[in-house]
Order: structure tokens, then sequence, then C-alpha cells
């Protein structure tokens, strides 16, 4: 019988944040990026896969987020790319457009992105913005990734009709997560590095 020790898990460092198209970085490096609706838990999602705590800052207040973050995967090569939530931020038209470039320059500038994650929140039902964004990758030919989010937070048979509505939507596999009981890492690792060895 084997006595070998389980592999551990990559972890993130933060190299990064831009603001502007002038500070993005590494096009040609490998990327995945994470997307999702302001309050779908993204910043809890990324500190669960870096297995720590206060990498990313979490807030009450959805919306916080208002920069492209750049975490390293070490070991690597590669990054997770934090893209500003959207739905809930509460900002001027202004400022939502300029999120608008840079992220439209983000997506269509950057040849070493591999895959978007799409986060989907368990509790929710299937929103149009989420809807939008699934279309947008499936246009560029950019795999997707959709993963449930908060599956803690509900009971099974609402988690279960989540699946549900969202399998009749997408054809890629949904992954099941929970950050605070850290359910789904293994799974989403795995996934992750497997778009990432694409470049």
């Amino acid at each position: 019988m084997s006595t070998e020790s389980p592999k551990p898990l990559p972890t993130l460092v933060l190299e990064a944040t831009a603001f502007t198209e002038a500070q993005l970085l590494h096009p040609l490096l490998p990327q995945v990026a994470l997307a999702g609706r302001s309050n779908v838990g993204k910043s809890s999602l990324i500190n669960a896969l870096a297995g720590r705590k206060n990498l990313a800052k979490t807030s009450a207040t959805p919306g916080k987020t208002r920069s492209i973050n750049y975490y390293r995967i070490e070991p690597g090569p590669g990054y997770i790319v934090d893209l500003p939530g959207y739905g809930y931020a509460q900002c001027s038209q202004a400022e939502r457009r300029k999120w608008a470039v840079l992220l439209e320059h983000y997506l269509s500038g950057t040849p070493g992105l591999t895959a978007l994650v799409l986060l989907l929140d368990s509790r929710v039902t299937p929103q149009k913005a989420d809807r939008e964004l699934a279309a947008f990758a499936a246009a560029r030919a950019l795999p997707l990734i959709p993963v449930l989010t908060k599956a803690d937070k509900c009971s099974k048979k609402e988690l279960n009709a989540c699946k549900r509505a969202w399998s009749v939507l997408l054809p890629e596999e949904l992954l099941v997560t929970s950050s605070q009981k850290r359910t789904g890492m293994e799974e989403l690792w795995s996934a992750l590095q497997s778009m990432l060895s694409r470049v």
C-alpha cells in the first residue's frame, strides 16, 4: 500500500493590479480569468484556491473589486486573473463604461487567455448577465469552466435544481464548490491546470 502524502495544491500570489489598459500584464503567458456577479463570492473562492484567508479582500458590500488583479500561480507557470464583478457595483455610468472598455481590451487582447471561469451562485436561478457572459465566451471559442459557488449555503434539493437549470443552458460540466468548506478545490485546480497547459 502506498504511503505517499497527497500532492499539495498550488497557491496564488498577487502580482499586479490593473486599472488601465497600459497596466495590463503578460498577454502571452497562460492565463485563466475569473468572472461573476458582484456577490458571487469570487474573493472568497480565490482565498480558498490559494489556501490563504486574506489574499483577496472580501467585503459585505458587493462590487468592491474595481480592477483586474493578476494572481501568479506557484508553482507555475500561469496566472489566475480576477475580473471586476458585475451586476451590483454602485458606481457612475462613466465608471461602468470605463470598466467595460478595460474588460473588452483584456478579453480580446490577451492571446494567453486559455479559459473563462464563470462563477454562478448556487442559490440563484440563471441570470441574464451570466447567460450573456457564457454566450460571449462561446462566440469567441473561449473554453468555459462553469463553477457553482456557495454550495454550503443551500439545501441539496436547491443545489440540484440549480445544476439542472444550468445544465440545460451549458454543455460544460458544472463544478460545485464551497469556499468556506473548501469543497471542490482539487477539482477546480485540476480544471484550471488543464486549461493553462494549452498554451
